[in-house]
């Protein structure tokens, strides 16, 4: 082996016209552990940007006169361009460079965020959303391909799980930063924070990183079937977040999710037509690697989904600032972070089933211990469930690249990374829509009933629909000059009906996490794990 790494991303009958070994690099242009940090800072506005805004959303609902929905929106807009664009961006940073690539996505993130903190108008701030989750889709892979490009090959493990351990530290601590920021400055910070970083990011990145362009980078692109996978996303997403105000069996629900069904099928007969397609449906010969993305997209459903609810529960409910509903967040941080190592290693001991078929359980029962917190929860039971949940969560974060990326062929490998990272997005995304249709359903559905049995003033149903809008962020909808007596009621039908939404919602993300357990028994060390390795020259 000598001295300089560069990745193999040819298939079998290209090996004899790949580049040779790109000679060693003087100073710090191109220096490995300097790429690492730069790509790190890169990556750390994306993985923050996930969960920051979580703790946001109340106060953006309040001052933007947002509705429950408008406000998924925030997060299911970010999630759904991320994810559909995650593939695709790989594929121009083989094309393009990497380097290149990942200075575009870091200026526009950082110009979207800036952008989001000047917004008056929840429109504005969802769109300025989709273009930060498009920017951030071009940075994510582009980071680690850089990484796979500059490490030696028994380093590379190494790297690649400093970069994961930023993406859990960032995803995890992202709730606990956005209270500091919600509380301390306002709601807009939370994106303005994101404008230095990059610059940041963009400085580093180009006195440091050095470009890479993959040997017989593809020419054309699925345009076609990037359109399909679009269309396909957003009709299914869209019909599970309007179903509670049409109804689960209304004709509109029913006309997107067929629309749906329909674009996902001609996606996957282009896919076997196209000579280059977006996402090579042979890859989804691998039982073990398509076991690992369905377990990634059933993970973030379960984690995403049910996060959303709790910062709402925290502040709303038991009335807590943002920066204490942060620092309650923190088991769930701690145990992420701290499990993560734990994780590789048992990982790398036992391989990953075991690992991930426990994980998903602690995620299980977490979730349904979160299905029983009610309005004099105290903050030591909160905490275990919390705790419970991180520790679940982790084995799950560390094990997905050796699952789907190991059990892809070599020449297909970058498409796998790919493939990993949309699988959460997109399951963040569907957990958001999915859970708040659930909570959004019960809570429509118990509201009249327990404002009826507490013997408050019958409302007309505009009044009903208004109340039902405030219940399902977990706020009291109390007029000023209502008297105290019967502010004390309304306060309690409402905690106690988003409580019992909040519940089932719960009680259903334990229910996916249980489904995860059986998958990833289906999981295994990756076949081509050590083929990759051997294929980087060093």
């Amino acid at each position: 082996m000598t001295s300089q790494t560069t990745v193999d991303t040819t298939g079998p009958g290209d090996r004899a016209s790949a580049a040779p070994p790109a000679p060693p690099q003087a100073g710090l242009r191109g220096h490995p552990w300097f790429t690492l940090i730069t790509v790190a800072v890169g990556v750390m506005m994306v993985a923050l940007d996930g969960t920051i805004v979580a703790i946001a959303n109340p106060a953006i609902k309040q001052d933007l006169g947002a509705t429950i929905e408008q406000v998924q929106w925030i997060t299911n807009g970010y999630f759904l361009a991320l994810a559909v664009s995650l593939i695709t961006a790989g594929k121009l940073g083989d094309r393009f460079g990497h380097r290149q690539t990942f200075l575009i996505g870091v200026v526009g993130f950082a110009a979207a965020s800036g952008a989001i903190g000047l917004s008056d108008s929840i429109a504005l701030v969802v769109t300025f959303r989709v273009f930060q989750g498009l920017f951030g889709a071009l940075l994510m892979p582009a980071a680690l391909g850089l990484l796979r490009a500059t490490f030696p090959a028994e380093k590379l493990n190494m790297a690649i799980g400093i970069w994961g351990m930023v993406i859990g530290a960032s995803t995890a601590g992202g709730p606990i930063l956005g209270g500091v920021l919600v509380e301390r400055v306002s709601w807009q910070s939370v994106f303005f924070i994101n404008v230095p970083v990059g610059v940041l990011a963009v400085v580093l990145g180009v006195w440091i990183l050095l470009d890479h362009r993959a040997e017989n980078a593809p020419r054309s692109f699925d345009l076609l079937g990037i359109g399909l996978l679009s269309g396909a996303m957003f009709c299914l997403v869209w019909a599970l977040i309007k179903a509670s105000d049409w109804g689960w069996g209304g004709g509109r629900t029913w006309l997107f999710v067929g629309v749906s069904v329909v674009g996902f099928a001609l996606f996957a007969l282009w896919e076997t037509k196209v000579k280059e397609p977006l996402i090579p449906l042979a890859l989804f010969r691998s039982v073990p690697l398509s076991a690992g993305v369905v377990l990634m997209v059933l993970m973030a459903i379960a984690f995403m989904g049910g996060l959303f609810f709790v910062t709402f529960y925290l502040q709303n409910v038991h009335g807590m600032s943002p920066i204490d509903a942060g620092l309650h967040l923190l088991p769930l941080t701690g145990m992420m972070i701290v499990g993560s190592p734990l994780a590789g290693a048992m990982i790398t001991k036992f391989g990953p089933r075991v690992p991930l078929a426990g994980g998903m359980a602690l995620t299980a029962i977490a979730m349904y211990g979160m299905s029983t917190l009610d309005t004099g929860t105290g903050s030591a039971v909160m905490s275990l469930w919390f705790a419970l949940l991180g520790l679940g969560l982790a084995p799950v974060m560390v094990g997905a690249t050796e699952v789907i990326v190991g059990n892809a062929p070599l020449e297909l490998s970058g498409v796998a990374g790919g493939l990993q990272q949309a699988a959460m997005q997109i399951g963040g995304s569907l957990g958001t829509a999915v859970l708040g249709a659930v909570m959004a359903s019960k809570v429509d559905s118990d509201l009249p009933g327990n404002w009826k049995a507490a013997g408050l003033p019958q409302l007309t149903p505009e009044q009903l629909d208004q109340a039902s809008e405030a219940v399902k962020g977990g706020v009291a909808p109390v007029a000023p000059d209502t008297p105290a007596a019967i502010a004390a009621k309304i306060t309690d039908v409402a905690h106690d009906t988003f409580i019992s939404g909040m519940s089932l919602a719960s009680l259903v993300a334990a229910g996916v996490a249980v489904v995860a357990v059986l998958v990833a028994f289906l999981t295994k060390r990756g076949e081509n794990a050590e083929a990759g390795a051997g294929a980087a020259h060093i």
